[in-house]
């Protein structure tokens, strides 16, 4: 699927992402939320969609969207899927704001054809953590970078071993407007990270959650692992469980 980096069908520019494999998981029961999980760099949506499928949480539609293959700066230009162009893996680097715009918008998309009634969320591993986080922000000013519209209304948002993009001057940008605040305030957020993270140094993670803490994310948790790397571990994911069990009053998990 391609989608045009003016997100929201703005005209500002010609640069088309073309987006991979979308992978969906149905739920086993009654249906109740539908989370977007988005990969890391140089992953693919498959990667994820065996160990979200075997979760106890039955009421889960979970949809594994690729991102576009790309030319990252991270790897002198090689091309591989990434979700934004990226210098270094970490909230102080330069923002990729027309690629993070488009891969906002991809994942906007595919959660706006779900039910009025269904619970909306969006999680991600790392690189995917980063883009869920800078969704978070679309959904509570309403708008992308570009300033078109965001539509979403998201229930939660989930990151592991992630950074927060764009984290530069939020807080102000925030207080400048009741609606954002309110929605900051409520919007819930889970963020994991490992203290032996040496490819999204756990320092990041760290910060990305006091900058959304003191930008007004008041339901926020930060869960710290001691030793864990940059991977996942059955604790975590049972953590990401009963959280979303909870914050989504899920039936049957």
């Amino acid at each position: 699927m391609s989608f045009n980096s003016a997100a929201g069908g703005g005209q500002s520019s010609r640069t088309t992402y073309e987006f991979g494999r979308t992978h969906v998981i149905r739920p086993k029961g009654r249906h109740q939320a539908t989370i977007i999980w988005l990969h890391d760099l140089g992953d693919k949506g498959s990667s994820w969609s065996q160990q979200l499928e075997n979760l106890p949480l039955p009421n889960v539609k979970w949809i594994c969207p690729t991102a576009p293959t790309r030319p990252v700066s991270l790897f002198g230009g090689f091309p591989c899927t990434a979700w934004f162009d990226a210098q270094d893996l970490s909230e102080d680097a330069p923002d990729d704001l027309q690629g993070l715009d488009a891969s906002a918008a991809h994942v906007a998309n595919l959660l706006s054809t779900e039910p009025a009634n269904i619970k909306l969320g969006i999680a991600g591993f790392s690189m995917g953590a980063a883009t869920a986080l800078y969704s978070a922000t679309c959904h509570i000013f309403g708008q992308y970078s570009n300033r078109n519209p965001y539509l979403v209304n998201l229930s939660c948002v989930i990151g592991l071993s992630g950074w927060l993009p764009c984290s530069r001057m939020l807080r102000n940008r925030i207080e400048r407007s009741n609606e954002a605040v309110s929605r900051a305030a409520s919007l819930p957020i889970l963020l994991c990270h490992g203290s032996g993270d040496d490819v999204v140094a756990y320092k990041h993670g760290e910060n990305s959650a006091r900058t959304l803490s003191l930008a007004g994310f008041q339901n926020l948790m930060f869960r710290s692992y001691g030793g864990l790397g940059h991977y996942t571990t059955q604790e975590e994911m049972d953590e990401v469980c009963l959280w979303l069990a909870a914050r989504l009053g899920l039936q049957g998990s």
